[in-house]
């Protein structure tokens, strides 16, 4: 974790400002805990990476394998104490997603070359420099890497350790990466001037997610979705599709731009492996507060 970030993180569960406790530290924060004194919830920093969810137990609950792997990466004992104590308190019997994001990491790697990023580069480019960026489920970091080379300061946040262990060897200054649920930030009200999300609508409550991003931005926003919501059938209860998408971000005072007022189909292939790829033909929506 980088130390400017701090300036900017607040707790999830109380969005008070959050204190550091470092074990060790080089260019960056390796090892330590976020503290909110309000609260009293501590965040763990493993890896270079804060997890910032309301309840570390919670995010393990369906992740033991991947507690196994903090604990073993943890090197300070307070640290393996805290991982250690909350994987005894999850249900073994939850069924376990750490292989399947595992697998996402090599499959997003495998796919950097689809046009779909191509073309989400090109769009984006046209976006005037913001001082502070967000993408919501940013994966590996790819466009997040982008951004950081115009814009001040460029943050990225997924649910993936793995997608963000590997976003983190981008190793530029003025970025940084966070394990978090897009539903609860942990930006407290801090303003955007960008806001990313790519193809997490399927992932994220629709209208949820909308509801959280608005008063986030001062800015412009860009979003897609291929709208595959059979790609796991239980993710999300409210789907949306490019008409409803348009019609409620326009109820939350935004104005399309760089003519996305109609639906596009910008083609984006996942590489599964050597003999499956996923071909998607994806909506992307670029749009700018009313009032910003």
């Amino acid at each position: 974790m980088r130390e400017f970030s701090l300036e900017h993180l607040r707790c999830v569960n109380c969005n008070s400002k959050l204190e550091l406790e470092v074990f060790e530290k080089s260019n960056e924060i390796k090892e330590g805990f976020l503290l909110c004194l309000n609260c009293d919830n501590r965040y763990p920093i493993i890896s270079k990476i804060p997890i910032l969810w309301s309840d570390f137990v919670s995010y393990l609950s369906n992740r033991a394998q991947l507690g196994g792997c903090l604990m073993n990466q943890a090197k300070n004992v307070k640290l393996k104490s805290f991982v250690k104590s909350s994987l005894k308190k999850i249900n073994r019997q939850t069924t376990d997603i750490t292989p399947i994001e595992k697998r996402w990491v090599t499959t997003y790697k495998n796919s950097l070359k689809s046009k779909f990023y191509a073309q989400v580069k090109h769009l984006i480019k046209k976006i005037p420099k913001s001082d502070l960026v967000l993408e919501h489920g940013c994966s590996i970091g790819y466009i997040t890497h982008y951004l950081a080379q115009k814009h001040n300061t460029v943050f990225g946040i997924d649910q993936s350790f793995f997608a963000i262990a590997e976003a983190k060897k981008n190793n530029v200054k003025n970025l940084d990466y966070f394990v978090a649920n897009s539903l609860k930030p942990p930006f407290g009200k801090t303003k955007f001037g960008l806001v990313i999300g790519l193809n997490v609508l399927e992932l994220i409550e629709p209208l949820d997610f909308l509801q959280v991003i608005s008063p986030q931005l001062n800015g412009t926003l860009v979003i897609s979705d291929p709208y595959d919501f059979e790609r796991d059938k239980d993710s999300v209860k409210h789907r949306i599709d490019s008409k409803s998408l348009r019609a409620e971000l326009k109820k939350l005072g935004f104005t399309l731009i760089q003519n996305t007022t109609r639906p596009s189909f910008l083609p984006w292939k996942l590489n599964i492996n050597s003999r499956l790829s996923l071909h998607y033909k994806v909506d992307l929506i670029i749009a700018r507060n009313s009032t910003a």
